[in-house]
């Protein structure tokens, strides 16, 4: 049949749709109605009976004719347009596949009480750990369209402040709104890392393989940003970090603060840039050592050109509707019905 017909009419009708087939079965209602409902006994109506004589003149039986079979033209044409219409006739055409990266990334942030320190300089002025951490780090999600984002912040305890989406500017926002001291003042790194993997975990997020880019599976990694040591939480981070390995999840490491625990001479809240490392390396990501906002933001990029890269998304079908057209039918010959109506 492809064969016969011309290219560009295959084409249209291999793209016809309905929407709600089923209201076809709506086209053979007034013949039904007709055959089932008994007519009208003669002499039953309380119409006035016109002699012949009295009709005008000038209109004989077969103008009579002519116009009850238009009347019944229309009145079918009504029908059966109406019959389309409610069927929903629409062109289903495959859109053009738009770029997307198929990645997954869940940023783990350290809020506990040694953010607040005022040991960064931005725009020329001395601001806290958090604030250098805002600025960069939400023109980092911003950056990342195509991809899922999702925030995990930390203290004492851990919690979602943004589950996994592609509204990189509703993350950006909760994580420009994210205060000290919502989640307690302490740092438990094994319980933000950890909460971050079950978000992005198939197995405990209900995923399946139909939100899978159609490349295979989508490639997941954890952002874990942290100024201090593990105090808090019931998991130590490196047993969580053999467990991102298993998942096939890679933990970037962000060791934020200019002293280390190596060379700290006993002062208190400094970073474990030591463990933050092993944790990197347990899970196949990288580790980062930043300690002015500068280094944040080569860190920022260097993230970017790794979990960078575009494929392919499955095209979306666009679907245009066609049933204004068959409505539209069903108006003019309404109107015209009445008209005709009017006219005898």
């Amino acid at each position: 049949m492809s064969g016969v017909l011309p290219a560009w009419l295959s084409a249209l009708l291999s793209a016809f749709d309905l929407a709600a087939p089923w209201a076809l079965w709506a086209l053979p209602l007034p013949l039904l109605a007709a055959r089932l409902i008994p007519a009208e006994p003669e002499g039953g109506s309380g119409a006035l009976r016109v002699p012949g004589t009295l009709v005008g003149a000038g209109r004989s039986g077969a103008d009579l004719a002519a116009r009850g079979r238009r009347r019944a033209a229309l009145t079918w044409i009504l029908w059966i347009a109406l019959v389309a219409a409610l069927s929903g006739p629409r062109l289903v055409m495959p859109a053009t596949a738009l770029p997307a990266s198929g990645r997954e990334i869940m940023i783990a942030m350290d809020l506990s009480g040694s953010m607040e320190r005022r040991d960064f300089a931005l725009d020329g002025a001395t601001v806290t750990r958090l604030t250098a951490v805002k600025r960069v780090g939400t023109d980092f999600i911003r950056r990342r369209a195509g991809d899922r984002i999702g925030l995990v912040i930390f203290a004492d305890q851990a919690y979602v402040a943004a589950a996994p989406s592609f509204d990189t500017a509703a993350v950006a926002r909760a994580l420009d709104e994210a205060t000290i001291g919502i989640s307690g003042r302490s740092t438990g790194i094994g319980d933000g890392l950890g909460l971050a993997l079950r978000r992005l975990d198939p197995r405990d997020t209900g995923a399946d393989a139909a939100s899978e880019p159609a490349g295979g599976k989508a490639a997941k990694a954890v952002i874990l940003l942290s100024d201090g040591a593990n105090n808090a939480g019931q998991t130590a981070p490196k047993d969580v970090a053999e467990l991102a390995k298993e998942l096939g999840i890679k933990v970037y490491t962000i060791a934020l603060g200019p002293r280390d625990m190596a060379d700290a001479d006993g002062e208190q809240d400094v970073v474990d840039t030591e463990t933050l490392r092993d944790m990197a390396r347990l899970s196949g990501g990288e580790a980062f050592r930043v300690r002015t906002t500068d280094d944040l933001i080569k860190v920022a990029d260097a993230i970017d050109r790794l979990e960078g890269g575009r494929a392919l998304a499955p095209p979306l079908p666009l679907r245009r509707d066609l049933w204004p057209w068959p409505a539209a039918l069903a108006l003019l010959s309404a109107a015209a019905l009445l008209a005709s109506r009017r006219g005898a």
